[in-house]
């Protein structure tokens, strides 16, 4: 196997704790619209795709004022309810120092990505941040790994795409790298299954021995 080099990560769900605040925008949002017709696990299925493609599944004349309300209401929320996932600093920070290439590539527009990445300490490790609003097409599609790639200077064959949703999964196989899902997904470890990541992660120091950072290095 070619040596790996490049590591590009999901944010959501995958490096900080955002399901309570993702569940909680819906819900106000939809709520909104559709008083006490959604519940919170009628949300699970939103997460992952960009919200026009959620908001324009449910009502499309009406999606982006819905996108507007959702926004607001995550952004003025986002502080209190996102929390980072256990190991994720420590594992981010040691492959930063044995020279791992990073980058973030999300379905969540870039401001949101760096206040995510700055309120739980991450964004020192990231050189390269590729969110919703910097490519056309959006994971599963491999346009956002691919300038995430070109961005770093590495070849698809060196990187692995590690996220919590299969369009993470997807969007590493399109574009030609290794994938790995994170056990601790919302939608469950057997569900990311179903779509054959390379790898499977139990907790993310586990990255640590598939990178080949030594014991003694963790």
């Amino acid at each position: 196997m070619t040596k790996i080099t490049t590591l590009l990560f999901d944010l959501d769900g995958t490096l900080i704790n955002t399901n309570e605040l993702i569940i909680s925008s819906f819900l106000h949002t939809l709520d909104h619209y559709f008083p006490q017709s959604y519940k919170r696990e009628d949300v699970y299925p939103f997460m992952g795709p960009t919200l026009h493609e959620t908001f324009s599944s449910i009502d499309e004349e009406r999606t982006e004022e819905m996108v507007a309300r959702y926004r607001a209401f995550n952004i003025d929320n986002h502080d209190a309810l996102v929390t980072e996932f256990d190991g994720v600093f420590e594992t981010i920070r040691t492959l930063k120092e044995n020279n791992f290439k990073m980058a973030i590539v999300s379905t969540k527009m870039r401001d949101t990505v760096i206040k995510g990445l700055k309120l739980t300490n991450l964004y020192q490790f990231f050189d390269v941040i590729v969110g919703l609003d910097d490519v056309t097409h959006p994971k599963p599609h491999p346009e956002p790994l691919q300038k995430a790639l070109e961005a770093l200077g590495s070849k698809p064959e060196e990187a692995i795409m590690i996220g919590d949703n299969y369009h993470d999964i997807d969007g590493g196989k399109n574009a030609g790298t290794l994938t790995a899902g994170v056990a601790w997904s919302i939608k469950g470890k057997e569900f990311l299954q179903t779509f054959h990541p390379d790898f499977m992660l139990d907790t993310m120091p586990e990255l640590l021995d598939i990178v080949k950072v030594g014991a003694a290095e963790k």
